[in-house]
């Protein structure tokens, strides 16, 4: 009976472990299905605009005038007047008076000058006649022939000889008479002004300086590398220089007059001289325009090569000279590309893209070409489709409410 039990009792355990395992499976909820996920990239692109473009070299410089003199005294005096445009700043015309030194002793000079001139002339023309009288004398002797004493010839070369030294002396007075008007080499301004009313100067004594207001010059830096932009290497390139007037952003136009022909030795840099006309706008109305004031600071855009057709895009996106495009059918593209300058952070790329591709500017970590790729803002989620779809219904109740 005992070996009954135990043989029983095992088996109803097991029953009931096994029941019990049915029925806790029963009441098991299945797992829930999970919607397909899409790993497709998703990446943002911008669009390449393609259009002619004129490459521009930068640099600066400072506005000087193209010719500068130093005037000096070249005649002994003191200083008897003073234009009153002679002053620094002031603007003068060629020719025109600044300072006259003291002219009396110049102009008794030339009366001097003048007197032993007419002098000089008489003894020749005396000279003259009695040469004549003595050939006549002489034609009337047969026997010999006259010398070139007997004629008188020495003594009229010598009152020849006494006429141009008079000749010189008379113009050596009039021209220290006229050193004596200082006056403007060209229309210029005064730039300083070295003498007084009165003050007495001697020769070789600074008097002022002035600048040249005709034109005006700025020497323009640029890098040997720059060059290969520019027509001819700048020559007659036309220049846009841009600096400050009166507190103001102000534009004026110059254009490359030459080239100094040399690398300079501390910047290593080639020098391109622009030139601007009438810098004070003096021969012309100003209209609008401001003047160029020298010692100004300017930078310059120096207008270089002409490309057909190019396009600026980040540095940063460029790999092994290519770069990644989302072409029409949603995939990845490598473009090969030839870049014609860099330029700052951008690079100026001549061939290889075209109007409207879509230039990718989002990272990707394997980016392989031809990979399928998904444009962001595209596609709207589920649950934006779901929102926009109750919308209408929740307005149209709205409305049925409100009536």
């Amino acid at each position: 009976m005992a070996r009954k039990k135990q043989i029983i009792i095992p088996i109803v355990i097991l029953a009931a472990g096994v029941l019990a395992m049915i029925g806790f499976s029963s009441m098991k909820k299945p797992p829930e299905e999970k919607a397909e996920v899409d790993n497709t990239p998703i990446v943002a692109v911008e669009n390449i605009s393609v259009a002619p473009l004129t490459l521009e070299v930068s640099s600066h410089g400072i506005v000087k005038p193209k010719y500068e003199t130093q005037l000096v005294a070249q005649v002994n005096g003191q200083i008897v007047e003073l234009s009153d445009t002679f002053v620094r700043g002031g603007f003068v015309k060629k020719n025109q008076l600044l300072a006259r030194i003291d002219p009396s002793d110049y102009q008794a000079a030339l009366i001097d000058a003048q007197a032993n001139m007419a002098s000089a002339r008489a003894a020749l023309e005396k000279e003259v006649a009695q040469g004549k009288v003595a050939e006549r004398e002489w034609k009337q002797i047969t026997d010999t022939s006259p010398t070139e004493l007997s004629l008188r010839k020495p003594q009229l070369a010598q009152e020849l000889a006494r006429v141009k030294a008079a000749q010189a002396a008379e113009l050596r007075a009039e021209r220290n008479l006229e050193r004596t008007e200082i006056r403007a080499p060209y229309d210029a301004m005064i730039d300083s002004r070295d003498i007084g009313l009165g003050s007495f100067v001697s020769v070789g004594s600074k008097l002022g300086h002035v600048l040249g207001t005709a034109v005006a010059e700025v020497r323009l830096p640029v890098a040997d590398n720059q060059l290969q932009y520019l027509v001819e290497q700048g020559k007659q390139a036309k220049v846009h220089l841009n600096g400050k007037f009166a507190g103001q952003n102000t534009q004026w136009q110059a254009e490359i007059a030459r080239s100094e022909g040399v690398v300079d030795n501390k910047s290593r840099m080639t020098y391109l001289v622009a030139e601007i006309n009438d810098p004070y706008l003096l021969s012309q109305p100003a209209n609008g325009e401001s003047p160029l004031r020298f010692g100004s600071y300017v930078n310059a855009n120096i207008v270089g090569l002409n490309i057909a057709s190019a396009a600026s895009i980040p540095r940063y996106l460029v790999v092994d000279g290519k770069v990644a495009l989302l072409d029409s059918e949603s995939k990845l593209h490598f473009a090969s590309i030839d870049i014609v300058r860099q330029q700052g952070s951008n690079v100026i790329v001549g061939k290889g893209l075209v109007d409207g591709d879509q230039l990718i500017i989002s990272a990707l970590d394997y980016p392989i070409n031809g990979m399928k790729l998904a444009l962001a803002g595209a596609e709207e989620t589920p649950e934006a489709e779901e929102l926009e779809a109750k919308e209408p219904v929740t307005q149209v109740a709205n409305n049925e409410s409100g009536e």
